[in-house]
């Protein structure tokens, strides 16, 4: 079983769960790992070389999921949109350039944690999912988490995860600070803006993404 890891700090508590998940089920034998960044994992899982993923909401609609994501309720700091003379797309992302399509905020789109870095610089951006709720009061479903087969097991990952208070170890978030240049407070501050509960307002969030997506 391949299933697509994405490194950002936006799944960091998701990865922290499936570790201590796989080591206390059978999964863990067969668990096997595809690291990437999302536009590159859609394309993986799309020609079914990676079993399960966070999947670009653009490249969800359709396909098998459980009841996760990555969502922001408001504010995202890590989904930007940065001042240029020029409309710029980030090659990591593809739900992102089109969210940038869709609310007309022209400039360089930047996403994941190099755009959280350049948040925490106080420098002039548009946070496009504050944006997106500031004009439909909806959150924003930048991906689901979406698999081929074994549904029984996805959902008991959904279930045991959204039950669980994740506590990040020291030394992972220690880790994840020297790898993204990102101090520790600051990522523990970030990840107060990541929602994975993949509810019904979330749901009429993609829903109205899906139709105004249409109109691009």
């Amino acid at each position: 079983m391949v299933f697509g890891k994405i490194e950002y700090l936006n799944l960091l508590p998701f990865h922290v769960f499936m570790k201590r998940f796989t080591r206390s089920s059978q999964q863990s034998m067969s668990m096997n790992y595809y690291k990437d960044v999302p536009a590159k994992t859609n394309k993986k899982f799309l020609s079914r070389r990676v079993d399960a993923a966070f999947i670009s909401s653009i490249r969800a609609k359709n396909q098998k999921h459980v009841n996760l994501g990555i969502i922001a309720k408001k504010e995202v700091l890590s989904v930007l949109v940065t001042p240029s003379k020029t409309n710029t797309s980030d090659s990591e992302s593809e739900t992102s350039n089109l969210l940038a399509k869709v609310l007309q905020v022209k400039g360089e789109v930047l996403i994941g944690d190099k755009a959280l870095r350049y948040y925490l610089q106080n420098k002039p951006h548009v946070d496009l999912a504050k944006t997106w709720n500031e004009k439909y009061k909806l959150p924003f479903v930048f991906a689901l988490l979406c698999y081929h087969n074994d549904k029984t097991l996805y959902k008991k990952i959904e279930k045991n995860f959204l039950r669980t208070k994740i506590k990040i170890p020291r030394y992972i978030l220690s880790e994840a600070s020297k790898r993204t240049g990102v101090s520790q407070e600051n990522i523990l501050n970030y990840l107060k803006y990541i929602s994975y509960n993949f509810d019904n307002k979330a749901k009429k969030g993609l829903e109205r993404f899906y139709k105004e997506a249409k109109k691009q």
